[in-house]
């Protein structure tokens, strides 16, 4: 494939160099236009994936890294845009007496939405590869939404227990959003200690010893509160911890969307089955995947969790279920939980007819 049309294919998937320069627009302008980022992602992206359908066609899985440079540049550059967007908002912002806080707290989430709809999912793309400096870029995007334990968490215990009552991240069936982002928040934290403290056991190392990644995670934690404070004093620390929650609240809807109501069987001997395709929703939708990043592709993720993004495959709806929206507007559909349970229920009990016939007591099942 010609350099030029590696690009071609991959200009799609640089969706979100958008969000700075509408956040931007937002900081100096002020009023409606703060909006402009969620407007963007949420609304525009709904819009776009209505327009332009979907995308059930598999790249060959053998494509050759190579042929991938300009799919992985636009999460490689992503950390210094994400940095100058939240600490140049920040500083202009302190500078600035015309925004209300009101105002502030739109930019806030706005923000939010591209170091929580984007940040974090180019860091979870980038922690998956075995290449230190992408490790690297992850835990640092990871450090400027104050979420770096999610590494642990993620690689450690969701891609293991996915499914499971020991994955806080897999939304129970009936669980409404706000109580599950009641849950996750400490309970992720524990359960990535805990992993840690048993990686760190079992080659008898004591969970403080300097091999325990949440001394970097808090080191880098620390320094990305310090350029906050040094860009615009504690209120410059105020705003920045705002637009981590509002990334984090992101984060943790898409997870409530990923695997709501879905479960591994559990065998006779307690463990539990692989997981398999059905074990995750996807949305084929090809706006909103070009946005995340093909994060939709979501089984194929969990199968194999190295496959880089661009070769990421779909299923059909007989081997993995489906979303009737994209991400973004089950997201917003999952907020307004009864809502989310009409549409949603009677296709988890679909998918229990469809994949365990012979289960009759789910309260048992998992």
């Amino acid at each position: 494939m010609t350099d030029t049309a590696a690009f071609r294919n991959a200009l799609p998937f640089w969706l979100s160099l958008a969000l700075p320069p509408l956040v931007a627009v937002g900081v100096t302008q002020g009023g409606w236009t703060v909006l402009l980022p969620p407007l963007y992602a949420w609304a525009l992206i709904t819009v776009l994936d209505l327009l332009l359908g979907k995308n059930e066609d598999n790249p060959d899985p053998q494509t050759d890294e190579g042929d991938l440079v300009w799919y992985r540049a636009i999460t490689l550059i992503w950390l210094p845009l994400q940095a100058a967007t939240i600490y140049g908002a920040i500083w202009w912002i302190t500078r600035s007496p015309t925004l209300g806080w009101a105002e502030i707290l739109g930019l806030m989430f706005g923000i939010g939405v591209a170091s929580g709809t984007v940040g974090i999912v180019y860091a979870h793309e980038l922690l998956h590869q075995r290449n230190r400096l992408e490790r690297w870029l992850g835990d640092l995007l990871l450090a400027t939404v104050l979420y770096s334990h999610f590494r642990t968490e993620h690689l450690l215990v969701h891609h293991r227990h996915v499914g499971t009552p020991r994955d806080a991240v897999s939304a129970r069936y009936n669980e409404g959003f706000y109580r599950f982002f009641a849950r996750v928040l400490p309970e992720c934290l524990m359960s990535a200690w805990r992993a840690e403290a048993e990686k760190l056991g079992r080659v008898g190392r004591p969970v403080w010893h300097r091999s325990n990644p949440f001394w970097r995670y808090a080191v880098l934690q620390v320094l990305a509160v310090l350029a906050a404070y040094g860009v615009g004093g504690a209120f410059g620390v105020l705003m920045f911890a705002l637009q981590a929650f509002f990334a984090v609240w992101q984060l943790e809807l898409t997870n409530y969307i990923e695997h709501y109501g879905l479960v591994r069987r559990r065998l006779p001997d307690g463990r539990y089955e692989p997981v398999r395709p059905h074990h995750s929703w996807n949305a084929p939708q090809r706006a909103s995947n070009w946005l995340l990043i093909n994060l939709q592709r979501h089984s194929d993720h969990h199968t194999r969790p190295d496959r880089r993004f661009p070769l990421l495959q779909t299923y059909d709806a007989t081997e993995a279920p489906i979303l009737p929206m994209g991400y973004p507007a089950m997201g917003v559909l999952a907020l307004i939980p009864p809502l989310w349970r009409r549409r949603m229920n009677p296709r988890v009990r679909a998918w229990r007819k469809r994949h365990y016939p012979d289960i009759t007591n789910w309260s048992e099942a998992a």
